[in-house]
């Protein structure tokens, strides 16, 4: 027989409390405030600004580095596979998300950039997180450059090892950091920097990890499709592709003009990954008309390989007329080409000012940069004409801010 409490041992009801004698409310979200406050005063608010699908300003903001997004071939490719496989991918990779798309996508681009194997995530940011954090073991070490991307550095936070972060593009430090370990280790690092346009020195970085038996993972995002022969990107060009100790990630939403992104490597990587990866495994598959269109693009980069040296050609030639006028830049090793500003309002002002003329440029300032320095951040493209190249120079060094020349 089950026994009531005594009434001593019941709860003794609260009394409601009136309105005049309830605390005051205190706001869960109050301190976004200060935040938006604090970026305020320091300029450093960023807005969305939605384009028309028929906007046609002079864009050297966006990283269709090869003039591919609206290729007739490429946007057929898209709009086929919507038509057949449907808007969406249905499900995860490993559940409905995989289509005969995927698989193919990912056999040309293995052989494309010379290595065993390829897998396609949805999206660049989430394959470089996949082979950070699947590739680093407990109690391993992770060695990662000052200026890595973002998505590399996030990878290292989310990662189960120890990251050591050491100064840009110097293998010596590398060398340092992997000296007094001596479990597994993998070398992270950018081929080209986002920010400035500025290469790994991955020929000298390579040796150094090999002699400590380390991994070397490369983010190729910005070096696949202008870099190396035809565009098979840096790892290729530095004769880094397909050895068993080096792993490339790739994004197919820059040279190849689609959406997407890849991990490319030894084929037991791969089969990890696919085990192992939580972005692989529980996120929805790439689009079929994305990994359709970014296809197609691959095959027209096979067919028309001078792409590739157009858009470097591009880079180089702003640069040299840039400088010519008395800006400041850093010398472009792909595609990427950092014009330094005096100041983030500056910065801001002159991307604008730039806009009204008809010009998009990227506009980069803290903490989106690691060195503070505020930036307009050009991206060059094959498709530009000589006439178009006139005009952006033009634009860019009659609105340049004071102080913004050498």
């Amino acid at each position: 027989m089950t026994l009531d409490p005594r009434p001593d041992d019941r709860p003794t009801p609260r009394a409601p409390r009136s309105p005049s004698c309830a605390p005051a409310a205190r706001d869960p979200f109050g301190w976004i405030d200060e935040r938006a406050r604090a970026r305020r005063r320091n300029g450093l608010v960023r807005t969305l600004r939605p384009r028309a699908a028929d906007a046609a300003p002079l864009d050297l903001a966006g990283n269709d580095y090869l003039g591919l997004t609206r290729h007739p071939e490429v946007v057929r490719a898209a709009a086929d596979a919507a038509l057949r496989w449907g808007a969406g991918s249905t499900g995860s990779r490993l559940v409905t998300g995989t289509t005969a798309l995927h698989a193919e996508l990912e056999a040309e681009l293995a052989a494309f950039c010379g290595f065993e194997s390829a897998l396609v995530f949805a999206s660049g940011y989430a394959a470089n997180l996949a082979a950070v954090t699947a590739l680093s073991a407990p109690g391993g070490l992770i060695v990662s450059d000052a200026g890595n991307h973002a998505s590399l550095i996030d990878g290292c936070r989310l990662s189960r090892a120890t990251t050591e972060v050491v100064a840009h593009r110097d293998p010596d430090t590398v060398r340092k950091a992997l000296g007094g370990h001596e479990g597994p280790a993998i070398v992270v690092t950018d081929s080209v920097f986002s920010v400035d346009g500025d290469a790994a020195p991955l020929a000298r970085l390579a040796p150094v990890c090999r002699a400590a038996g380390a991994a070397l993972l490369i983010d190729d995002a910005h070096g696949f499709g202008v870099l190396g022969e035809g565009g098979r990107g840096a790892a290729y060009a530095a004769g880094l592709a397909g050895a068993p100790d080096v792993v490339c990630t790739v994004t197919l939403s820059k040279a190849l003009g689609s959406q997407g992104g890849a991990v490319l490597g030894p084929a037991r990587v791969v089969e990890h990954l696919v085990n192992a990866a939580r972005t692989f495994i529980f996120d929805t598959g790439l689009a079929p008309a994305a990994a359709a269109g970014a296809l197609a693009a691959l095959r027209v980069l096979r067919r028309e390989p001078g792409r590739a040296g157009r858009a470097h050609g591009v880079a180089r030639d702003l640069y040299d007329r840039l400088t010519g006028a008395g800006l400041d830049a850093v010398a472009p090793d792909a595609c990427v080409l950092s014009v330094p500003a005096p100041a983030p309002d500056a910065a801001l002002r002159w991307a604008a000012d730039c806009r009204d003329e008809g010009l998009a440029v990227g506009c980069f300032r803290p903490p989106s940069v690691p060195d503070g320095i505020s930036r307009l951040r050009l991206t060059a493209r094959a498709d530009l004409t000589d006439e178009q190249i006139d005009r952006a120079v033009e634009v860019i060094v009659r609105t340049a801010p004071e102080g913004a020349r050498r």
